[in-house]
């Protein structure tokens, strides 16, 4: 009875102005919105999360035979990748490593074994993708992508049982070379502008008539597309003579399409930030397949983009989050041991605090990265299928990456910008602006789709809401939207109470778990998942639908939502690796500079409130002394920066799974400099003090003996070694250049029937861009 008079005098004209303010969830947006499930996010959402059924998660671990794969199989084929030939001399991989590949099922990870497969855990998988992506992009992406959105994900999550019978083994063999389709020149970020389309209709397959499809599709940078036996595409199916049924315009549908079908045009090559893994356009011109070519047969039809959707929600948790973690532990390692044997003014330059300030971050940047990328993982393994995290993993994985590379760059200066065979950062340092623009363009990402879904998807009410204002019949929406919303009413105001009194009294009082000398960090992020959830709901509260198009202060509250995650990860990996002492300075720099990231992202959220009484409110409640949480101390930036410039625990950590290979790579002379360097530093101190600079001079007045000066050669002529750059002939350079490259046809040119081909323009490297045979 109180119900049904609360619903008349007060529901009612709330539900009405909801319904007016809010918009309705278009077919696309509810795909990508139901695609996979809530985990952490939806706890940092309530604005009290429990961290401690964080920390009793079980972390990811590699099985004994994930082990035994990395130690084996992927140390074997790191060996044989030289990046530098394959992306000046051979344009590919080598044939060796194509068949290595396929031999030991690198491109099966994810299928099942029943199947062939290895069936790896995401953690196995993305621990293979990380070491590769220490030796060779090419490589790295070669076999990632086969376990990544594609085929075989796809197959294994949708198909038919005689779809996976017959196509799974042949995918874990590598008889089978899988693509995937789905970007056009007409639909990127985009892709429910695609044009590429499918007619139903009858046709001949193998001399019968059978009901299928007519295909015309124009694909571009699609991975694997140039060498693929098989491609999964993605195209809009319409049915305009009703032979499945009613319905014209059935959707996005997603098939397998073998590439020796009539039709089929594959084999040119995009060239990505010279990058050599293959890559490149397709076409289809009226291409013909029967209707079981649909991925789950002909009823799977138009259910393409939801399927897209619920593999994304997991995969850009794994691939490009390894890759990152790739490079983060990459430079932390290279840059650091540079770093120490790189002398200036008689001093390693990573005495001087400038150099100092950019490897305490890219030791932080490398703790990070890897907790939250492990931290994933286990969420993945455990049935979790995250897709706001899984988004917000790829974006600032990437973006962090970024960072790394260029503050790599800029402490290795022209040792990194020389090219050559000695460089080896060059090619991790072109590739980043691919991983930032693939599987959902980072800026679209972090303006758009964090926060945008994350407050419909992860809000303990919102979706319930929203899911009530839609419902076209008014009186069962409205008793709905009435149960849901006065929960949400009272939870606001709890909120505002928890985050006003955790943000006055410092976040003194806010519950911690019994965590050590980490507990005050639990204190600190409690007061900020209080202060977010808060602002989230006034965000909502007043800008309601339109907070849609406020992509900058979406961007903003997506901001605070992934370092909150990425600031739970570190806390957790601090907990699973049994609280180590010596790695408390790099944990405290992440918390530190992520926490005065947040409160600057809070400061610009209230600044730019379109509602500045709320704005200031908030700010009153949540910000009462202003932004002043600090990033990292000088003091704390100096223990990081030591922490990669010698040899000690908390480094062997940070840059575990870095392929370094024997001797003869570049990374395995720069360690052996290093290693040299630090094994005869007190020479060098016992010198100093006798203030003696070159230890030629102590050795002429008997203060150095002759098994100390042995040792001291060497690790100069090392040190020489590493700190050395390439340099060609005039004639070798002026050859390359001459080379005649392969002929380049533009978009629009591929498109027509013709195909006009331009002129050929030089390469600098080789006369074709080799494809595997």
């Amino acid at each position: 009875m109180a119900h049904a008079i609360r619903r008349k005098l007060l529901t009612g004209s709330i539900f009405a102005w909801a319904k007016g303010v809010m918009p309705a969830l278009s077919p696309t947006e509810r795909d990508a919105i139901e695609a996979g499930d809530v985990w952490w996010d939806a706890e940092l959402f309530t604005g009290n999360p429990n961290f401690q059924s964080l920390l009793d998660m079980p972390p990811a671990r590699l099985s004994a035979e994930e082990q035994a794969f990395i130690d084996g199989p992927v140390e074997t084929l790191c060996a044989m990748l030289d990046e530098w030939k394959i992306t000046w001399e051979i344009g590919d991989l080598p044939p060796q490593a194509w068949d290595y590949l396929k031999a030991e099922r690198f491109f099966g990870m994810v299928i099942p074994k029943a199947y062939g497969g290895l069936g790896f855990s995401n953690y196995g998988h993305a621990e293979v993708v990380k070491k590769i992506s220490t030796r060779s992009v090419t490589a790295a992406v070669t076999a990632m992508v086969p376990n990544s959105l594609g085929p075989g994900e796809l197959m294994v999550r949708f198909g038919t049982d005689q779809q996976r019978d017959y196509w799974l083994p042949r995918l874990a063999d590598g008889r089978e070379i899988p693509a995937f389709g789905l970007t056009s020149p007409e639909a990127g970020s985009d892709a429910a502008a695609m044009i590429d389309e499918g007619v139903v209709a009858w046709g001949e397959w193998k001399g019968e008539r059978v009901l299928g499809m007519t295909l015309n599709w124009h694909k571009r940078y699609i991975t694997l597309g140039p060498v693929c036996t098989v491609l999964g595409l993605a195209f809009k199916l319409h049915d305009p003579d009703h032979l499945l049924g009613e319905t014209e315009a059935l959707g996005i549908t997603c098939a397998l399409i073998p590439t020796d079908t009539a039709g089929v045009e594959i084999g040119r090559r995009h060239l990505p930030s010279m990058q050599m893994f293959q890559n490149g356009p397709n076409f289809g011109r009226d291409v013909f397949v029967p209707l079981d070519h649909i991925i789950g047969g002909p009823e799977r039809a138009g259910q393409g983009w939801k399927m897209l959707m619920t593999a994304l929600a997991a995969g850009r948790g794994i691939s490009l989050p390894a890759q990152s973690g790739a490079a983060t532990a990459l430079t932390a390692l290279t840059t650091g041991a540079y770093a120490r044997v790189r002398q200036q003014f008689g001093t390693p330059i990573g005495k001087f605090e400038g150099i100092q300030e950019r490897l305490a971050r890219l030791a932080g940047n490398a703790y990070v990265v890897d907790a939250a990328r492990r931290l994933t993982c286990a969420a993945l393994d455990a049935g979790h299928h995250p897709s706001v995290i899984s988004g917000l993993m790829k974006l600032h994985a990437t973006e962090i990456m970024r960072v790394s590379a260029n503050d790599a760059m800029d402490v290795h200066g022209g040792k990194a910008v020389i090219d050559g065979p000695k460089n080896y950062l060059g090619s991790l340092y072109r590739s980043v602006p691919v991983a930032i623009t693939v599987e959902g363009a980072n800026i679209l990402t972090r303006s758009l789709m964090v926060f945008g879904q994350g407050a419909i998807r992860a809000h303990p009410y919102m979706l319930k809401e929203i899911l009530a204002l839609g419902d076209a019949d008014r009186e069962h929406g409205l008793e709905a939207f009435d149960e849901v919303f006065w929960k949400h009413a009272t939870h606001t105001l709890q909120t505002a109470m928890r985050a006003a009194s955790r943000s006055w009294t410092a976040s003194v009082f806010a519950p911690a778990p019994e965590a050590g000398k980490a507990r005050r960090f639990y204190r600190k992020l409690g007061r900020y998942a209080a202060a977010f959830a808060l602002t989230s709901d006034v965000a909502l509260l007043t800008l309601g639908g339109a907070l849609k198009r406020k992509e900058l202060l979406s961007a903003r509250l997506g901001d605070i939502l992934s370092e909150m995650y990425f600031l739970s990860a570190a806390l957790k990996r601090w907990e699973d690796e049994g609280r180590q002492d010596d790695d408390l300075p790099v944990l405290a720099y992440v918390m530190r500079a992520g926490s005065a990231r947040i409160e600057n992202a809070f400061d610009e959220v209230f600044a730019n409130l379109p509602n500045r009484l709320a704005g200031g409110l908030l700010r009153f409640a949540i910000l009462p002394l202003g932004a002043n949480t600090r990033g990292p101390s000088d003091v704390l930036i100096r223990q990081c920066a030591e922490v990669l410039i010698t040899d000690n625990p908390t480094r062997d950590r940070l840059v575990d799974g870095v392929y370094v290979g024997g001797g003869e790579t570049a990374i395995g002379k720069l360690l052996h400099a290093f290693q040299l360097t630090i094994d005869t530093q007190p020479i060098h101190d016992r010198l100093k003090a006798s203030k003696i600079r070159a230890w030629k001079d102590g050795r002429a007045q008997g203060l150095v003996s002759d098994a100390e000066a042995a040792q001291l050669e060497a690790a100069d002529k090392a040190v020489a070694e590493v700190i050395d750059v390439d340099d060609f002939s005039v004639e070798d350079i002026t050859a390359r250049r001459a080379v005649e490259g392969p002929q380049r046809t533009s978009d629009a040119e591929a498109d027509a029937q013709t195909r006009p081909q331009a002129p050929k323009p030089a390469l600098p490297a080789r006369a074709e861009l080799v494809a595997p045979t």
